[in-house]
């Protein structure tokens, strides 16, 4: 028997699982089957899903929808009003409170004492 045909002989046997050779050559042969043998098969399910989606796709883009003629108006998404009021501070800072909420004079008056008491504070910050 030729050389070339013990190889290959060889080879088969170990692609189909018999026992791994002993030869570098074979070894060889099989690590570049292996390279060539992809590493991941697509899912049938995932490729069909894929094509659905893409001509989805395609359908939406050719055919888009029609506008209409109140588009934008009473969906209530208009731009929010947004309230302000400035507050002096004691030691003659100045605070603005913005909100979309109303300010009520109560709310600004607790928010002006908490950043008063915190500019105050005279205690070493913990976080650095």
């Amino acid at each position: 028997m030729s050389r070339r045909a013990d190889q290959s002989e060889r080879l088969e046997r170990a692609l189909e699982g018999g026992p791994i050779p002993h030869d570098e050559e074979t070894r060889q042969m099989l690590a570049a089957a292996g390279a060539l043998q992809p590493g991941d098969r697509r899912s049938p399910s995932r490729v069909s899903a894929t094509r659905e989606a893409m001509l989805r796709e395609y359908a939406r883009v050719q055919n888009p929808q029609e506008t209409r003629e109140d588009a934008g108006s009473g969906d209530g998404l208009d731009e929010p009003e947004l309230h302000r009021e400035e507050i002096e501070l004691p030691d003659g800072g100045q605070l603005v409170l913005t909100d979309i909420e109303d300010i009520t004079p109560e709310r600004a008056a607790k928010t002006a004492a908490r950043i008063a008491r915190i500019l105050n504070n005279k205690e070493r910050d913990r976080q650095s």
